[in-house]
């Protein structure tokens, strides 16, 4: 796995943002929801998680930016966003989607990498190594897989299927 590139510049700017809020328990709280799509990474990990403001004591304002303009699960992740931070004593939560900036994978953590890998699908790189035995003699089966921001592969090598979270 050394081909996963750990922290991009975009993933250290995130990580600033968070450092600096004047809310830390909020985001923490938010630790807990997870992509409903890739139920092993959480909103935080793959990015779309933007921004945590507390606007009262008891009401705050969360901006998501999904990873494609049609994301289906947008609707199930501010559900959850709601859940749990009302929760934990949030009477009012907002949760803005925002298009602008787009989100991209150098949004990503090193740890959603990590985690698409360990549920063997290839996470997104300059080039694509399979998820099973690392090897770059893959072939796109189709540019459509699993989910919209998944292609469809096949490894040469162990010749096993593979979704690829596609680099965008």
């Amino acid at each position: 796995m050394q081909h996963i590139s750990l922290v991009t510049p975009e993933y250290a700017a995130r990580r600033a943002t968070r450092a600096n809020s004047d809310c830390p328990a909020l985001w923490s709280i938010l630790d807990s929801v997870f992509d409903p799509e890739l139920p092993y990474v959480t909103i935080w990990d793959l990015g779309i998680l933007v921004d945590v403001e507390q606007t009262t004591q008891h009401s705050c304002k969360v901006t998501v930016s999904p990873t494609y303009s049609g994301c289906p699960a947008v609707d199930v992740i501010s559900d959850d966003i709601k859940a749990a931070l009302m929760k934990e004593g949030m009477q009012s939560v907002t949760v803005e989607v925002s298009l602008s900036p787009a989100w991209h994978t150098d949004l990503m953590s090193p740890d959603a990498k990590h985690a698409l890998h360990n549920q063997g699908i290839a996470p997104p790189a300059q080039v694509v190594h399979c998820p099973q035995c690392d090897s770059g003699d893959v072939d796109v089966i189709s540019q459509f897989g699993s989910t919209a921001c998944k292609a469809l592969y096949r490894c040469n090598s162990c010749l096993e299927p593979f979704d690829y979270f596609k680099d965008f």
